[in-house]
């Protein structure tokens, strides 16, 4: 049976990979392991959004985080965030967990599908690399709940590769927020942005 890193369970054999990973002055460590998105080193499009994300303080949501590069790298180059982290992958949130303890970086992480786990919550900041291997009513659907969980002002940042899918999600974000923006552009990477 064919098993994406969208799984809940992920049934595949426990591989771990270590890497580092610089920001700012800052050496982080990550654990990764098999069946959770990006094992034994960061994907290309999650580096270019941490790279480029401006700086920040308020509550930040690293949605569909998985083994929390993205999160942890932020609240690393941005200590005045508030971290919150969730995944529907279970092995992911166990890893993310582990990561930022060996960061010491300071989260709130949770299992859940998208937006299920935050009923009531809203944030400054949400932020993922949407799954398209989940298929697309699942990546629009994160993006349609992205904005109902977001303070007034509150930014929506996704990434993408442009001729993969992210001007699909470029679309998308125009569709729900009726604003969208790309802050940068990195060969074939866009991070798009849109506010609340």
């Amino acid at each position: 049976m064919f098993e994406h890193y969208y799984s809940q369970k992920p049934s595949s054999k426990i591989i771990e990979k270590d890497f580092e990973f610089n920001i700012g002055k800052q050496k982080l460590r990550f654990k990764t392991v098999s069946g959770v998105f990006a094992f034994g080193t960061p994907d290309a499009a999650s580096v270019v959004l941490v790279r480029n994300f401006p700086d920040a303080k308020g509550d930040l949501l690293d949605l569909g985080c998985g083994y929390g590069f993205i999160g942890i790298s932020l609240k690393a180059k941005n200590p005045d965030l508030n971290l919150f982290m969730s995944d529907v992958n279970e092995r992911a949130v166990e890893y993310a967990k582990i990561n930022a303890k060996n960061n010491n970086i300071s989260a709130v992480i949770k299992s859940g599908d998208g937006f299920e786990v935050w009923d009531g919550v809203d944030f400054d900041f949400v932020t993922f690399n949407p799954p398209m291997a989940a298929g697309k009513n699942v990546w629009v659907r994160l993006i349609e709940e992205s904005r109902s969980h977001l303070i007034e002002g509150g930014l929506l940042f996704c990434v993408g590769f442009h001729n993969k899918g992210g001007s699909a999600i470029e679309r998308e974000m125009q569709r729900v927020f009726g604003n969208v923006s790309t802050i940068v552009k990195d060969g074939g990477i866009r991070v798009y942005r849109s506010e609340k």
